[in-house]
C-alpha cells in the first residue's frame, strides 16, 4: 500500500530522514550529523554538497527499509530557513559553501542600508527588518566575494535558494521552486506579493533571474528522478522548519501560538489572513500558503538556546550531556546569583543587535557546574519572557504556549516557562512536530488528507500541560536585565 510520507529534516546540526503513516505515526527514522564550518568569527558555513549527500543517504535507508519506493506516496521537505546556498544551472554543483542563518557577515552591509533609511520600506514590505539573519544579503554577498557565483550570474548559469530549494533541484533533476514561507525569510518577497519584487531585489543587488520559482507549501511540486529510489516519488510539501512546527502543534487558528527550541527559540503566533504588522521589532512571516491564499504568522526569533547547552558540553565541558541540564538544575534551589545571556551569535529579537556577546554574571568561589546548568536553563525562559512581552505588545498576548523541539523534553524547563510566563505550557508527546508539519503539508498535497485540518486531527498525538506553579522572585527578572545591559555593544 503507498501511504507512507517521507520527510526530509535538513536542519542546521543534522539532516534527517523519517517515515510517517496518515495517521501520524513515525515508521522509521535515519540521521546524520552535519560538519559546522566556521572560517572565522561571526561566519557560518555548511557543505551544500555534504548536505545533499547525508540527506540523500539517510532517505535511501529508511525507503529501503520501508521495502522501496512504491511503499512512499509522498515527500515533504522542511529545512533550516534563512541558510543561502549557490549553484551552478548547468552543472547542478554548489559554488561556495552554504551561508547559515547563523552567519553574521553582513552585518556591515545591513547597517549602510539601515543607514540609508532603507528599513521602514523593507519592514513595511516584508515584515522583516535589515539584519545578516535573513538571506537576501547572504545571496549578494556571495556574489559580490566569490568569483564563481559571479562569473555564474553573468552568464546566466547561478542558481541561488534555501536548502529546500536545493534539495528539491537534487531530488528532481532541476526544478527550481522555493515554497512561500522560506521566501518570505529572504528580504525579497513582499509579504502581500504573489512573487520576487524587483525594487527588493535592485536595493540587495539580487538577480531576480536566479531565484526559484515561489509555490504553495503543498502541491505536486516535481517528482523525485527514479534513478535515486528505484522509482519516482511525489515531491508535494516544502516548508521553513518554524512554519512547520508551528503546522505540527496544530496552531491553525488565529492566536494560537507555538515556541520550538531547537538550535534556537523560534515563537510563532498564527494571525490568520491579515498582513501583520509590529511595532516592537517582531516579524511578519508567511505562514502557510495552499491553493495561493496565505496565512500568516507573527514571529519572535532567538538565536541561541539548544546550541547553548551544546556550547556548555563541547567547548566547556561543563556537562558530559544535554539530558544531564535537567539534573543539576533540580540539584540547586537557585541559580546561586548566575545569569547567561547567551548572545554568542549577537542577540535576536525583540533587540535585534548583531554585535551582542554572551555574558555569564554572578559567579563566586561557590558557583558549581549545576549552578551554570541552571542559568542556562534559565535564560531559554527569560528570553522567551521577552518575547512575550514584545507580543502583547502588538496585541497578540498569548493564553497558552505550545512546546516543541529537543530542549522541550527537558521538564524542568517547560515547568520553569510556565511558571515566568504564568500561563499554560503544552508538550506534544511526540516533540518533533517539524517534521510531523513537514508531513501534513505532504498528505494534503497527495490528497491523503483534505486540509490542513484533517491532518492535524488525525496526526496530532497526546498533550502533557505545565500549569504556572511559584512565580520566580524579583531578582531574577533584575538580574536578567542587568546582564543584558552589559552584552549589548
Amino acid at each position: 500500500m503507498t501511504d507512507l510520507i517521507l520527510v526530509l529534516d535538513a536542519g542546521t546540526t543534522s539532516t534527517r530522514a523519517m517515515l510517517f503513516t496518515p495517521e501520524g505515526a513515525l515508521k522509521g527514522v535515519a540521521q546524520q550529523e552535519l560538519t559546522q564550518h566556521y572560517p572565522q568569527p561571526g561566519w557560518v558555513e555548511h557543505d551544500a554538497g555534504e548536505i545533499w549527500d547525508k540527506t540523500l543517504a539517510c532517505a535511501r535507508e529508511v525507503v529501503s527499509a520501508a521495502g522501496g519506493a512504491s511503499r512512499v506516496a509522498a515527500i515533504g521537505i522542511t529545512n533550516q530557513r534563512e541558510t543561502v546556498v549557490a549553484w551552478d544551472k548547468a552543472t547542478g554543483q554548489p559554488l561556495h559553501h552554504a551561508l547559515v542563518w547563523q552567519d553574521r557577515r553582513t552585518a556591515e552591509f545591513c547597517a549602510a542600508l539601515r543607514d540609508a533609511g532603507q528599513e521602514p520600506v523593507v519592514q513595511a514590505a516584508t515584515g522583516l527588518l535589515l539584519d545578516p539573519y535573513f538571506s537576501g544579503t547572504k545571496m549578494r554577498w556571495l556574489i559580490d566575494h566569490v568569483p564563481a557565483v559571479a562569473e555564474a550570474a553573468a552568464a546566466g548559469r547561478l542558481a541561488l535558494g534555501t536548502v529546500e530549494a536545493w534539495l528539491t533541484w537534487k531530488l528532481s533533476g532541476g526544478a527550481h521552486v522555493t515554497d512561500a514561507s522560506n521566501a518570505s525569510r529572504t528580504l525579497l518577497l513582499p509579504l502581500a506579493g504573489a512573487s520576487w519584487d524587483e525594487g527588493l531585489c535592485d536595493l540587495l543587488g539580487v538577480p531576480r533571474g536566479a531565484l526559484p520559482e515561489v509555490v504553495d507549501n503543498a502541491g505536486r511540486f516535481a517528482a523525485t528522478t527514479p534513478d535515486l529510489f528505484g522509482g519516482a516519488i511525489p515531491i508535494a510539501g516544502l516548508v521553513g522548519d518554524q512554519q512547520s512546527a508551528t503546522i505540527g502543534q496544530g496552531c491553525l487558528s488565529p492566536g494560537e501560538t507555538k515556541a520550538t527550541y531547537g538550535t534556537g527559540a523560534f515563537v510563532l503566533a498564527n494571525m490568520g489572513g491579515e498582513v501583520p504588522r509590529s511595532g516592537h521589532r517582531l516579524l511578519g512571516t508567511v505562514l502557510c500558503q495552499i491553493g495561493g491564499q496565505r496565512s500568516y504568522a507573527l514571529e519572535g526569533s532567538v538565536f541561541v538556546a539548544g546550541s547553548l547547552v551544546k556550547w556548555l558540553r563541547d567547548s566547556l565541558g561543563i556537562i558530559a550531556s544535554a539530558p544531564e541540564t535537567e539534573e543539576l538544575a533540580r540539584s540547586v534551589p537557585d541559580s546561586g546569583g548566575v545569569t547567561i545571556v547567551p548572545a554568542l551569535s549577537g542577540l535576536g529579537a525583540p533587540h535585534w543587535q548583531p554585535d551582542a556577546r554572551a555574558v555569564i554574571t554572578g559567579m563566586s568561589f561557590s558557583t558549581s557546574r549545576a549552578h551554570l546548568a541552571r542559568a542556562a536553563l534559565e535564560a531559554m525562559a527569560m528570553q522567551t519572557a521577552d518575547l512575550a512581552a514584545a507580543f502583547a505588545a502588538d496585541g497578540a498576548a498569548w493564553t497558552s504556549l505550545r512546546i516543541d523541539g529537543g530542549m522541550s523534553a527537558n521538564d524542568w524547563m517547560a515547568q520553569d516557562l510556565a511558571d515566568v510566563l504564568r500561563v499554560p505550557v503544552e508538550r506534544p508527546h511526540f516533540v518533533e512536530t517539524t517534521a510531523l508539519g513537514a508531513a501534513m503539508l505532504a498528505a494534503v498535497g497527495v490528497g491523503l488528507h483534505g486540509s490542513l485540518g484533517d491532518a492535524a486531527a488525525a496526526m496530532r498525538g497526546e498533550i502533557q500541560r505545565f500549569l504556572p506553579g511559584a512565580e520566580p522572585g524579583a531578582a531574577r527578572r533584575s538580574g536578567w536585565d542587568a546582564a543584558l545591559r552589559a552584552a549589548m555593544p
